[in-house]
This record gives structure tokens, C-alpha cells and sequence, in this order.
């Protein structure tokens, strides 16, 4: 369903008494080679005392200010086929100079597109990939107005076989009518920007799900089994669709996928996601068994997926409109983010794409990594959230120590939540009945969720006596630092949870970064030996007790013939000075939470698991 239109940056919609003429756009690979999308902007009936343009300083999803406007190489302006004076206001808005009864006002400029990643643009001879934000200028005080936007393919004969991807509508035909080039619309500039466009030689493979069609694009070299591939993102898709309730909030959606020798991330859009991943994650004809990389893709797959629902539509207050010239802060980011990367794997495993073993093992390395960092003891997820902008999106070396994960605690803590609520209940409530509330509530009416909207729905889901105790749990749960009881909340379902030591060789407790041709030190952690010696950051370890280390494997094969205890010395350049230190080493820290069904689980707890894993 549409959601609600998102004020422009830098403007606010001005009030008029009939419609809007559409804003049009025109976009086309001009020099590919260059890596050069050329791109225009024409407005009717211009503002007379100077139309003002701006292109958005960040991208719904990816909580960090990147500067797009940074990328525009070019930019000029006519009106009525008049050059015009365009004035630079700030770092990413235009002034075109008053043009007294003007008809039509024309912004052209070129982007520069060489960012292989989900929020910007990429351009070269093979493929072109652009999200909204990154090339399409925001029109101050037509923000409510339609957008139609011409999409070109590359001239001569780099462009004769490419084809056309997006959920954006075209303006004739039908939604979903993949691979072909033209003219699309949108309800208003926020619709025009969420939704990514893909385009040259890609794979394309649809599946329906719940009636509504669903395409797979992969771009670059793979040897994927897509028939394998559509029918497991059918059954997650399926299983989302119904969690929430038909009929899905989309008509069509696409799955627009990089595939490259090494990478991973996700981006969600109101009917799409702009993935990366490794082509070693993809499933190829003849694979046995669920390889771990093809879990981890689904698993990105289910969490954009996800975000259909949570945080596309069911929204934070402060998102609804997005300020996109500058932050927009919420504590909620646990919430949005967290939930939803305990539903992307829990999601596998209810749907029957993975066996309960594999969930329970996914589940535990989640666990692991959360525990693996000091900065869960210092940040909570609630400050994590509104401290994304400046720290979580823009982490140093000392990252480990000082934040924590608002995707990983907060799945951690969706955990708890939805398995206090079913074991409270006697399984009559769950953390289901929540994301149904919100969905509700706040999804189908875009009443962005407020600050205090997730304790108020537990409250509502739980009743009177268990919700208003894990309103209040939850609240101290995101708001502060302590640890998840998860070993005592399991046990009821009949899992056990356990921390396995590590074992093998001692720790210096640092980590090495890569490449480079050298070992350089990208983190050191807490209390440890190689923190104790005075080791810090950016250091190159040269050698230790004389014998080179040249990257992180030949560091663990030199600890590996040592104990816990031993002192050895430690050669490091720090900056252009030779440095020598000594440290003591560690024991290794418990690496592994261990998930197992208990040998013996009553009829009671069968239920509960059951319930909950829905196998």
C-alpha cells in the first residue's frame, strides 16, 4: 500500500488550490566507460522568485550522512530554453536565479556513479545500478507532486542487449513488466527515490508468492541453481506474507542482486531490495546438504525482506515524513532493525527452509558475537540507536569496546521477549501478536510508531499483569547494559544454552587487519595482554620472539605452539619508530554458545518449541 510522502529536503510542500504538474525526470547511461549517468529535472511553472533543488544527503536504511551531491560532476539550468543561472546554497541545494513568467525550468547534470555498494549508484561497461537519492534532485515545494522519469539504455553497442529492472510502476503496461526501458511514475518524490533500478546483463527468474510476483536479478558471473533459489525464497517469502496477513503490502517485488567475488549487504525499499553477495553463497546445481554461505544469503534475504513490513511501513515517528538534508534520531533502532534480524533467520526455520539444528546453531553465534565485544557493557541499544549516525555507521578501532550491535542485541532481546511472552502466556500471546499490533496500527494507517510504541504494544499483547511486567522488562532491557538471562528463558522450550571454551592456543587479544603486505593491528581489546603491553591500534607487528609475522596466519601458527601465561616479545612499528614489547599471553575467551533440544523435554515444553520454531 502507498505510505506517506516524504518531505523534500530542504522545502516544505507548498500549499496550492490545484494539481501539481508532474515533475519529470530523464536519466541515462551517457558515458558508461566514464562511469557518468546523465540526468535531468524539468519543472512547469517554476517558482518565480527562484526554484529551489536539492538532492538528499543520505538514504532511508543506512543511517549515515553521505554527502550525494558530492558525486554531481556538472549541473546547468535553462528556462524556456534559456541558460539560467543556477546559485549553490549549501553543500547540496540549488538556487536557479528568478525567471519572471517562465513555463518550463530544466536542470541537466552528470553523476559520477563508481560505488559498487546498495546506497549509491554504480555505472561501467556491464551493468548500471542507481538508487533515487543519489541521482534524482528533490523539487522545493512539489515534494506531493507526481514524478514520471525516463529511463534510457547505453547508446551503440554497449547498450543493445541490456535490460531494465525495477518495482518502480511504469507509466503504461503492466507492474513487474521486467526488462524493459521507458517512461515510469511515481505518486511523489518519495515513492520516485525507494525504488532502485537495475539494469544490463543480468539473470532474471520470478516466483509468486501469495499471488503476487516476484523477481530474482543477478548481475554479474554465477552458476546459481535458481530453480533452488525461487523455491526457497517463495516458502520465506509465504511465510512473511501470512505472519502479517494477506494480502501483501506490494503488487511486486524484486530482489535486484550483485553478485561479486567477495561481499555482502542488503538494502530494503518499499517493493525491492539492492543486495551484494558472494557468488560462493549462491546455491549451484548438485549442492548437498545448506553450506553456510547460501544460510547466510537467505538469511539477508528474509531481513530486507522483512523490512517490507518493519520499518518500510511500520515506521518510527521521527521517519514519518524523513528529513533527508540532515539526521533523523530514534531510539527505536532496536526495534526496527533488531526485530527484524530475529525474524530474518527464525523466519528459515518456520517456513522449513532450515532444520531446527541449523536455526539453533545460527542463533548461536549470534549470541557469540554479542558477547564477544566489552562495548555491550558500556552502550545500550536504545543509545546505540540514536547514536547510529555518529557511531555505529562511522566505527573506528575502538569500535569492540565502546558500542554494540542494535541489529544483534536487539535480535537478542526480540528473543527474550517473544519467548517471555509465550511461556507467560502458556502460548497464547507471542512476539507475533506484537508485529501484528504494529502492523496494524501504525503499518496500514502510517502513523509512525513513538518513542514509547513498542512498551505500549507489549502491554496491549501481553494483558494486564504479564504485559505490564515485560513492558517494563523490555524497557530496562534496551535501556540498559546487563547481559539476556537466555540460558534460564530457553528452558522452558526445552533448549539448553551453554558457552564452550575455545581451547587451543592463547590470545594476544588483538586482531589483525588485512592486505597491505603487512600485519597492521586493526583492534585491541579490553583488558587484554596485547592492551596491558600498550599495543594500540595501527601498529605493525613485525615480529614475535624474533620470528617475522608477516598477516594473522602466521600469528596463530606462532600461538599455537605456546600456553596461556608465557611472556613473549613483541616487535611493532609505530608510525616510522621501532617499538618492542612484552606481553602476557591469554587463555582464549569462550568463542562458542552452544544451542541443543534437551534430551528430555515434557509435553509442555514440546508445544512451546514447537509453537515457537513451528517444526
Amino acid at each position: 500500500m502507498p505510505a506517506r510522502s516524504t518531505r523534500s529536503p530542504a522545502a516544505a510542500p507548498a500549499r496550492h488550490d490545484r494539481p501539481l504538474p508532474a515533475v519529470e525526470y530523464h536519466i541515462r547511461p551517457a558515458n558508461p566507460g566514464a562511469h557518468l549517468f546523465e540526468v535531468s529535472c524539468t519543472v512547469a511553472e517554476p517558482d518565480p522568485a527562484g526554484q529551489v533543488f536539492s538532492l538528499p544527503a543520505w538514504i532511508p536504511g543506512s543511517y549515515m550522512i553521505r554527502e550525494f551531491a558530492r558525486n554531481i560532476v556538472r549541473i546547468r539550468a535553462e528556462a524556456d530554453g534559456v541558460p539560467c543561472a543556477l546559485e549553490k546554497l549549501d553543500k547540496h541545494t540549488w538556487r536557479a536565479a528568478a525567471v519572471r513568467g517562465a513555463r518550463v525550468l530544466s536542470v541537466q547534470y552528470e553523476v559520477y556513479a563508481w560505488d559498487l555498494s546498495v546506497r549509491t549508484a554504480h555505472l561501467d561497461t556491464t551493468h548500471g545500478f542507481f538508487n533515487g537519492t543519489s541521482v534524482f534532485l528533490a523539487v522545493a515545494g512539489r515534494s506531493d507532486a507526481s514524478c514520471v522519469v525516463s529511463i534510457e539504455r547505453p547508446e551503440g553497442e554497449i547498450g543493445r542487449d541490456w535490460k531494465l529492472v525495477t518495482a518502480l510502476p511504469p507509466e503504461h503496461g503492466r507492474l513487474g513488466q521486467a526488462c524493459r526501458f521507458g517512461r515510469f511514475r511515481a505518486a511523489d518524490y518519495d515513492e520516485l527515490i525507494d525504488h532502485p533500478v537495475e539494469m544490463g546483463r543480468f539473470t532474471l527468474a520470478r516466483f509468486e508468492a501469495a499471488g503476487v510476483p516476484h523477481d530474482i536479478a543477478l548481475t554479474g558471473r554465477h552458476d546459481c541453481d535458481l530453480e533452488r533459489l525461487c523455491a526457497d525464497l517463495r516458502r520465506i517469502c509465504e511465510w512473511q506474507i501470512a505472519l502479517f496477513g494477506t494480502p501483501a503490502p506490494v503488487e511486486y517485488y524484486a530482489f535486484l542482486t550483485m553478485v561479486v567475488g567477495e561481499g555482502y549487504g542488503g538494502l530494503e525499499h518499499r517493493a525491492s531490495t539492492a543486495l551484494i553477495c558472494s557468488r560462493a553463497e549462491l546455491p549451484w546445481k548438485g549442492m548437498e546438504g545448506l553450506p553456510d554461505g547460501y544460510k547466510s544469503f537467505l538469511g539477508l534475504c528474509s531481513h530486507e525482506y522483512f523490512h517490507t513490513w518493519n520499518v518500510k511501513r511500520i515506521k518510527p515517528a521521527a521517519f514519518t515524513p524523513y528529513d533527508l538534508a540532515r539526521e533523523n534520531h530514534t531510539r527505536l533502532l532496536w526495534a526496527f532493525e533488531g526485530f527484524t534480524s530475529y525474524y530474518d533467520d527464525l523466519a528459515l526455520v518456520r517456513s522449513g527452509v532450515i532444520g531446527v539444528d541449523d536455526y539453533l546453531g545460527l542463533l548461536g553465534k549470534t549470541i557469540a558475537n554479542v558477547l564477544r565485544g566489552s562495548g555491550r557493557l558500556k552502550q545500550s541499544v536504545a543509545e546505540s540507536s540514536f547514536d547510529a549516525w555518529t557511531k555505529y555507521y562511522r566505527q573506528d578501532e575502538n569500535a569492540p569496546n565502546a558500542i554494540v550491535s542494535y541489529y544483534a542485541k536487539g535480535a537478542l532481546i526480540a528473543l527474550a521477549l517473544d519467548l517471555q511472552l509465550r511461556a507467560g502466556s502458556e502460548g497464547a500471546a507471542s512476539l507475533d501478536d506484537v508485529m501484528r499490533l504494529l502492523w496494524q496500527r501504525h503499518g496500514l494507517t502510517g502513523v509512525g510508531v513513538p518513542e514509547d510504541g513498542i512498551f505500549a504494544a507489549v502491554r496491549e499483547v501481553g494483558g494486564e499483569r504479564l504485559g505490564v511486567r515485560l513492558a517494563k522488562w523490555l524497557q530496562k532491557a534496551v535501556e540498559g547494559c546487563e547481559d539476556l538471562p537466555l540460558a534460564r528463558l530457553l528452558r522452558p522450550f526445552g533448549v539448553t544454552l551453554r558457552a564452550e571454551a575455545a581451547g587451543g592456543a592463547p590470545v594476544l587479544g588483538l586482531k589483525l587487519g588485512g592486505g597491505g603486505g603487512e600485519a597492521k593491528v586493526a583492534n585491541v581489546y579490553d583488558e587484554g595482554p596485547a592492551q596491558a603491553a600498550g599495543i594500540a591500534a595501527g601498529d605493525v607487528l613485525v615480529a614475535l620472539d624474533g620470528l617475522r609475522v608477516a598477516n594473522a596466519k602466521a600469528l596463530d601458527d606462532l600461538l599455537a605452539r605456546r600456553r596461556a601465561g608465557d611472556e613473549v616479545e613483541l616487535h611493532l612499528f609505530r608510525r616510522d619508530e621501532l617499538m618492542r614489547f612484552r606481553a602476557v599471553l591469554a587463555v582464549a575467551p569462550a568463542e562458542r554458545q552452544e544451542l541443543k533440544l534437551a534430551a528430555r523435554a515434557d509435553s509442555a515444553a514440546a508445544k512451546l518449541r514447537r509453537d515457537w520454531l513451528g517444526a
